[in-house]
């Protein structure tokens, strides 16, 4: 009988191999929103930014898609990067599945509760969905309740809980909004995940043979 085991060298292997593909993910991303801000301004003049999400306008719904890909300038990008950077590349640690289903829940509630709740303004950037990221880490070892999903959870806490005043109104040209809904759509993504886990570990479980 041959043992399936892969050897500490084959693991290895496929954790940098995993790391890098992780890592080019996120290149790709940053490219991406990098890329659209430099079409926005030499080809639009910046108007694009109108296709973000204006509130309470039915056309203004249409930033929900568009919004998470625009940005206001270089400095909004900028700030942004870093933090889309390092906490999607921590949610792409976990699983790559993980981090398509929080940016996507986090952009849809990040959206729609900006688009009902906001202020009468455009509403664009990628904020809404980096602050999905830190609800999910926040959030993960709560509804997973497993060692690797806890310890990630408080790692994310002392790195970067501080963020989470983020959330709060009263800082000007920033849409605390999307950083509000953001955070919730995250937290809901990290039930879904963990909810999901759970019943395949419960699945999993009953399967197994009975003696």
């Amino acid at each position: 009988m041959l043992d399936a085991t892969p050897t500490a060298a084959e693991a290895r292997a496929a954790f940098w191999a995993e790391l890098r593909r992780d890592a080019r993910i996120v290149v790709l991303v940053l490219a991406v929103l990098w890329a659209i801000l430099v079409v926005n301004a030499v080809a639009f003049g910046g108007e694009l930014v109108k296709l973000g999400i204006f509130p309470r306008q039915t056309l203004g719904l249409r930033g929900i898609v568009f919004a998470p890909l625009l940005h206001g300038g270089v400095a909004h990008l900028l700030g942004n990067s870093f933090g889309l950077a390092m906490l999607g590349g921590l949610v792409l640690l976990r699983e790559e599945a993980d981090f398509w289903i929080v940016t996507a829940v986090g952009a849809l509630i990040a959206g729609l509760g900006t688009w009902i709740f906001g202020r009468p303004t455009h509403h664009v950037g990628a904020s809404g969905v980096l602050f999905a990221y830190l609800g999910y880490l926040l959030s993960t070892g709560l509804f997973e309740r497993k060692p690797g999903a806890i310890l990630l959870s408080l790692m994310a806490a002392l790195l970067w809980g501080g963020l989470v005043f983020g959330v709060l109104p009263g800082q000007p040209g920033i849409s605390w909004e999307s950083h509000l809904f953001g955070f919730a759509g995250g937290v809901m993504a990290a039930w879904i995940i963990g909810r999901r886990r759970r019943s395949n570990v419960r699945s999993s479980v009953g399967a197994l043979p009975r003696r």
